[in-house]
């Protein structure tokens, strides 16, 4: 093993970077939930019901929360990148704070969302 990995320690940009990459996986996955649930909707009230039943239980409310959570983390990763398109933000302290940003308002709001729901 090269000595390099016991060493290096991950920035926190480069953690950012792969998790929006993930979470933007998550959110296509997100959207084959959101056409079942317009699928049934459309097929009636016993099968809108039991898909209701499905996403009330913990394992649904958990995956809710995940796709809530893959949710804001992009939206919010995706302005700090509109940010550096315009050409703000490239200095390496500046990229650091703009990620805690980033991770404390996706948080912020997913915890927000959850309370007002």
């Amino acid at each position: 093993m090269s000595p390099h990995l016991s060493i290096y320690r991950w920035p926190i940009t480069m953690t950012l970077s792969i998790l929006h990459r993930v979470t933007g996986v998550l959110l296509s996955f997100g959207l084959v939930l959101l056409v079942a649930w317009l699928v049934v909707t459309a097929d009636g009230a016993d099968a809108y019901q039991s898909l209701a039943n499905g996403l009330q239980s913990v394992f649904g409310r958990i995956l809710l929360a995940a796709w809530s959570f893959a949710f804001f983390y992009h939206l919010a990763n995706g302005v700090r990148h509109f940010a550096w398109d315009l050409g703000y933000g490239f200095e390496k302290s500046q990229a650091n704070a703009s990620g805690w940003a980033v991770i404390i308002s996706t948080v912020v709001l997913t915890v927000l969302y959850w309370l007002v729901l």
